[in-house]
């Protein structure tokens, strides 16, 4: 970090090149930086922005030039070169012109704008902060920091060495809060006090804004708190900083006491920071009432106040208020239509969402993200991949977010060609393998059958966090490797993580899988002794089943009956299966009828209990469980499932022949039956075969498979 001191005045000293680089950041502003040439490419600041109405420029006809006339740095040179002739440029006000021409205009040239500041025979810190100010808002803002050390190395012709004043420093505040330079914000602090610049408004400001961004929002309140220069920047500075970090209660408590204690009136930029309190506690009746009093108060309903208003409602579940908000929008921004689109799919209309999402006038990566993560949560995985096609066709350049939403959507779909596609997308881009993007990935080869690949790149992944540790234990459990499940829990507690809910799933159904009975009784008794987690009814399900599974019955139905929920399907289910594995007829049919009171229409509990009376010749039960099969109208499910060829992922359910081909497809079926009866590999159907005798019907073999 950079080493920021006072030089004593008189001494000089050589500055190098910048002595530290910090690494590229990719900020979404950034892209809205104006194209230009390389000598422009150093500001976002418009073409008037560095002109002035100083009478004594006005009035100076080369000066007036320079204001008004001048486009290149070919005439800068120019007026230069007269102004030196004409000792103009001995003026300080004169020549912080030309230095200001350099460094904002999108003309000029923030380098040469360098060499002016530093050829100046009597230098003031009013042409160094334009500089300074130039170098924050390009591309390498960091820079500054560089400058202000050479700022403080400066000692004029007569000896006088040259000071900050109260604007350099909110300019060195403000780039330390946009990169969160908690450390040279404080060093930078130290100069402040020293300087005694600590009682300006504009310095104190930017302190409070550097403190909120750091995160530092007790400092910046304590700031606050013992200030005696308050405006409303410094009110909204607070506000808006708890807001941010979701600290709702604490920015509304700060605007009451700015209501109440101050003769401060709120703006829309208080009321944005409120409003997104109320978002924070989800709290829509609160955000009305503040949205009622913006109205009353006849404040300028902003864009940002109205998309933070439209964002309130949408988080907090009142779509329809959101949409009336919506409509009335006079300028919709890429923000608004991101935010109905996000809405509506959070809310299950993603026909509605999709049908905005093509409305919008123009899209970046985030509304194509926003939709394509809706389509994942609402298990289309199938459209989310479309859409992420449709992306590339036109020309939208992804981000690590989208890659996370398509991996997700290749997991559902078990698309593991699909997913190794962009695994190499992700490696021929350089996107960055942060822990979301690598979870991601383990998750999606996890569940796409390559376990190993999954190891690997779980090993490559630069700090793992908790999230990590769960995606892997839950992939190595799906494969049933119990051993290395557990190694694996045990290394993340060890590494000082702390597991969730979902990681104890994970672990407790590695167990399952394995038959670690101890392991699975110790852990799920951990959950709450040790981790004080709750378990859930998913976590009883796995004991159960772990227990069931072991023939452990008895202590299986114990735990069932001591659940302090209620049991559902999944559970029961889980204490059915093992009965009939076991052969256990009196909890089978206790287990099958509870199953059967929480979902009647199930028809697999039909033919499961049924099966599980003809394994024990139990004919007559078995009839009276088919009668009352066909007396409830229930009919036998039919199976569904897919398969990926070529990258295309393809569903097929039960005598379909949608696919074009599925005459050939049925063909190779046969044979391949015909072939598998040679080698007596044919698997016992007998079951199968005897209850859809006993209920009349007839499974062939367009039955046991269907073509998408």
């Amino acid at each position: 970090m950079l080493s920021l001191f006072i030089l004593r005045p008189g001494k000089r000293c050589r500055i190098n090149k910048p002595f530290f680089k910090l690494r590229q950041f990719h900020l979404h502003t950034l892209s809205l930086l104006p194209k230009r040439n390389k000598l422009k490419k150093h500001s976002n600041i418009s073409a008037n922005n560095w002109t002035t109405t100083h009478k004594f420029v006005l009035s100076n006809p080369t000066l007036s030039l320079l204001e008004s006339k001048c486009n290149s740095m070919i005439h800068l040179k120019q007026i230069q070169s007269q102004m030196i002739a004409t000792g103009l440029s001995s003026d300080g006000l004169a020549y912080s012109r030309l230095v200001a021409f350099c460094a904002l205009s999108p003309m000029g040239d923030l380098n040469y704008s360098k060499r002016l500041l530093f050829a100046m025979r009597n230098p003031n810190a009013f042409s160094w902060n334009i500089v300074i100010r130039a170098v924050s808002e390009s591309e390498t803002p960091t820079e500054v920091f560089v400058l202000y050390r050479q700022m403080l190395a400066v000692v004029s012709y007569s000896g006088v060495c040259l000071r900050p004043d109260n604007y350099t420093f909110p300019l060195l505040f403000k780039t330390c809060a946009r990169f969160s330079l908690s450390r040279l914000g404080h060093g930078i602090l130290v100069h402040v006090l020293k300087m005694k610049y600590d009682g300006d408004v504009f310095v104190h400001n930017s302190l409070i804004h550097f403190l909120v961004s750091c995160r530092e929002l007790e400092a910046a309140n304590k700031v606050f708190d013992e200030s005696c220069v308050r405006d409303l920047v410094s009110w909204n500075c607070l506000i808006n900083g708890y807001a941010r970090s979701g600290r709702g209660k604490e920015a509304l408590r700060v605007f009451r006491e700015m209501e109440t204690g101050s003769d401060v009136a709120p703006d829309e930029v208080t009321m944005i920071g409120v409003v997104t309190a109320c978002t924070n506690l989800e709290d829509s009746n609160l955000g009305r009432e503040f949205h009622r009093y913006i109205i009353d108060r006849r404040l300028n309903m902003t864009v940002p106040l109205t998309n933070a208003l439209l964002d309130m409602y949408v988080k907090c579940g009142d779509l329809e208020e959101a949409k009336e908000l919506f409509e009335k929008m006079e300028e919709k921004t890429m923000v608004s239509w991101t935010t109905m689109v996000a809405g509506c799919a959070k809310s299950g209309q993603l026909d509605l969402a999709r049908k905005l999402f093509d409305e919008m006038p123009e899209k970046d990566v985030v509304p194509w993200n926003a939709m394509i993560s809706a389509c994942v949560q609402s298990h289309r995985a199938k459209e989310a991949l479309s859409l992420f096609h449709e992306m590339q066709e036109l020309k939208i350049e992804p981000d690590e977010v989208t890659m996370v939403s398509c991996l997700s959507a290749c997991s559902q779909l078990g698309a593991l060609d699909v997913g190794v596609w962009i695994h190499h997308y992700i490696e021929k881009h350089n996107l960055f393998l942060n822990v979301a993007l690598g979870t991601a990935l383990v998750d999606m080869y996890a569940k796409c059958g390559n376990i190993k690949k999954a190891i690997q790149v779980f090993h490559d992944i630069p700090g793992r966090n908790a999230l990590t540790f769960t995606a892997m234990i839950g992939g190595l459990a799906l494969h049933g490797d119990a051993k290395q499940a557990l190694s694996c829990f045990l290394e993340m507690i060890d590494s000082g993580l702390v597991p969730d809910e979902v990681t104890f799933l994970g672990i407790l159904t590695a167990c399952c899988h394995g038959g670690l009975v101890e392991d699975g009784r110790r852990i799920f008794s951990q959950m709450s002794s040790k981790f004080k987690i709750s378990p859930k009814i998913k976590h009883y399900s796995c004991m159960i089943d772990l227990l069931g599974r072991a023939g452990l019955l008895k202590e299986a139905i114990e735990l069932l009956e001591s659940m302090p929920i209620e049991a559902d399907a999944v559970v029961w289910g889980a204490m059915f299966f093992a009965c009939r594995m076991h052969k256990n007829i009196e909890l089978g049919e206790r287990a099958a009828t509870r199953l059967l009171e929480l979902d009647p229409s199930d028809s697999g509990i039909y033919v499961l209990l049924a099966n599980m009376y003809v394994e024990r010749n139990m004919w007559e039960k078995a009839g009276q469980v088919r009668k009352m099969m066909r007396e409830r109208g229930v009919d036998k499910t039919p199976g569904c499932s897919s398969i990926e060829v070529d990258g295309n992922v393809y569903e097929f359910i039960v005598r379909d022949k949608s696919h074009s081909r599925s005459k050939e497809i049925y063909e190779s079926l046969v044979q391949l039956s015909k072939e598998m009866k040679v080698f007596e590999c044919v698997s016992d159907m007998k079951d199968e075969f005897l209850f859809a005798s006993e209920v009349g019907s007839e499974f062939p073999m367009e039955q046991k498979i269907g073509i998408c």
